[in-house]
């Protein structure tokens, strides 16, 4: 089946309204951001919901000076890297459904993201390399799409090439991934330039990790032209994957992320256990042990795990047993409308009665102290 190319966009098409879409949130959101940011997230993880003036650049508080210098230079980037802050965030999620941890910090306040963050965990190491990722998605999209005006379809991709199936003739948008890579790296990791202890390398491994695995996962389409849909012309560009598949790339590489500390010279890694291998550039690294997550803790982030619904047949995470941490659960019989006795009738639907049904949610019970945990 053949493939419509992508079309470049025309750089007069660009809505420069875009700019200043969200410039009207910027009042009330940079006086939340004064008070609730902390000083370990990375702040430009709450660009998403303000607009791209010079004003919101300056008011951001955690920005570091080269930070502010490419917000005001590329207004309209911020509100990409707001579209890719959002896809990050859900991707996080979805990873981590099944999980102690979900990454639901990010939604239940930025100061218990920020002490996950404290940790040189293996959640720290994620987090770090899907928020450089989504970074790289988002503006790489936007560049596809006309919408920045720093940037457009890959100017490297034109003329003939050949692949395993012959010859073909570059057309259509191929992703500039090299420019998305190129400004999530100045942005994303500037902060962490400025530091040169073991956690800022730390940072930097894992960021670049998230940026490789988009690249990673760039595919070309082709369009087949001639008599009857025959490949005598084939007309290619290059597309990024779905986002899904960097972050199941990197929940792969989270699971097996490997436990380093710091060289000698104090430069580089080495792992804290000889037996494993040496980390590459595409692996997670952290260097220090999670927490349980099983209870409410302002200290280390968690939001614990009472209320929250586990699988009472499964053998996995999220498995009564494991979700609750042997504390027990809660069952509760609920009602539901569901499909049901459903028929295929020539030609050609499938039709279905609307069945009540009863269901048990399973729900961890609370540890006997259910306020927050703290050890100061």
């Amino acid at each position: 089946m053949s493939v419509a190319p992508r079309e470049c966009p025309d750089a007069e098409r660009r809505a420069p309204a875009m700019a200043s879409l969200f410039g009207i949130w910027w009042w009330s959101l940079s006086l939340v951001l004064l008070w609730a940011t902390p000083r370990v997230a990375s702040s430009w993880w709450y660009m998403g919901a303000v607009g791209s003036s010079r004003v919101m650049c300056d008011n951001v508080p955690g920005l570091v000076s080269r930070q502010r210098q490419l917000c005001r230079r590329h207004p309209e980037a911020m509100l990409s890297i707001g579209r890719g802050v959002a896809a990050w965030t859900a991707e996080c999620q979805h990873q981590f459904r099944r999980h102690r941890w979900d990454c639901s910090a990010l939604e239940r306040g930025q100061r218990l993201l920020g002490r996950v963050l404290q940790r040189s965990s293996r959640e720290s190491a994620f987090v770090h390399a899907i928020s450089s990722a989504g970074v790289v998605f988002a503006i790489t999209r936007a560049c596809s799409q006309g919408e920045l005006k720093s940037c457009s379809c890959d100017p490297e991709k034109k003329g003939s090439a050949k692949d395993s199936k012959g010859r073909f003739d570059w057309g259509g948008c191929s992703d500039n991934i090299d420019y998305g890579i190129k400004f999530a790296r100045a942005f994303v990791d500037a902060k962490e330039r400025k530091g040169k202890d073991a956690r800022a390398l730390m940072n930097l491994h894992n960021n670049r990790a998230g940026r490789k695995a988009v690249k990673r996962f760039l595919k070309q389409e082709c369009k087949c032209h001639g008599v009857s849909g025959s490949c005598t012309l084939r007309t290619c560009w290059l597309a990024m994957a779905d986002f899904r598949k960097t972050g199941d790339y990197l929940w792969k590489k989270y699971n097996g992320a490997i436990q380093v500390v710091m060289n000698q010279d104090g430069t580089g890694f080495t792992v804290a256990n000889k037996r494993f291998k040496k980390p590459t550039k595409n692996d997670l690294v952290y260097f220090e042990s999670s927490p349980d997550y099983c209870i409410r803790d302002r200290d280390v982030g968690s939001p614990g795990t009472a209320g929250r619904v586990c699988n009472q047949t499964s053998r996995g995470m999220d498995s009564c047993e494991v979700m609750c941490c042997g504390r027990g659960y809660d069952t509760l019989r609920v009602s539901r409308m569901t499909k049901c006795e459903c028929k295929f009738h020539w030609c050609c639907a499938v039709r279905c009665q609307d069945c009540l049904e009863e269901v048990d949610i399973h729900t961890c019970k609370a540890p006997k102290a259910a306020g927050w945990a703290s050890r100061t």
